[in-house]
């Protein structure tokens, strides 16, 4: 099974695949290490976030699509444009799972994985993306969805 994890900043998306069959995760390569959207008021902005994140989703067969989900109200609360990333990802045939960042924080502490982030072929600003894809699959393998 191959999920992309997903972390939303502001107007980006950075994304994580990661892959779990027999017994083992890989990172596979990908072309894309983030999207990013300049004018979220802009309806072809927003269409054409949709169709590229849709395709490279298509183009590298991922099952699954995980998101650090972000608080809607208060000092911590996520953007307006993350939250129009969020919707134009959710627009999909392919499951999309909203996982809070305390249970990412658990699941985490629970099962930590057993490499070091450092030593994965991804950059830095993708471990929180990578985190919450391990954390899908953990859900998956435990039964926890």
């Amino acid at each position: 099974m191959k999920i992309c994890g997903v972390e939303l900043k502001g107007g980006e998306a950075i994304i994580s695949l990661l892959t779990y069959e027999g017994e083992t995760f890989n990172v596979p390569a990908c072309r894309k290490v983030s999207f990013s959207i300049s004018q979220s008021a802009s309806t072809e902005s927003i269409r054409e976030f949709h169709f590229t994140f849709h395709k490279l989703m298509e183009d590298y067969k991922v099952d699954e699509i995980a998101i650090i989900e972000r608080e809607q109200k208060g000092k911590l609360a996520g953007s307006a444009t993350s939250f129009k990333l969020e919707a134009a990802i959710q627009l999909t045939e392919l499951p999309v799972h909203l996982i809070s960042p305390v249970t990412i924080k658990e699941q985490l502490k629970r099962n930590p994985p057993l490499v070091d982030f450092e030593s994965l072929d991804l950059k830095r600003v993708q471990q929180s993306a990578f985190d919450v894809a391990y954390v899908q699959h953990n859900r998956h393998i435990f039964g926890k969805i």
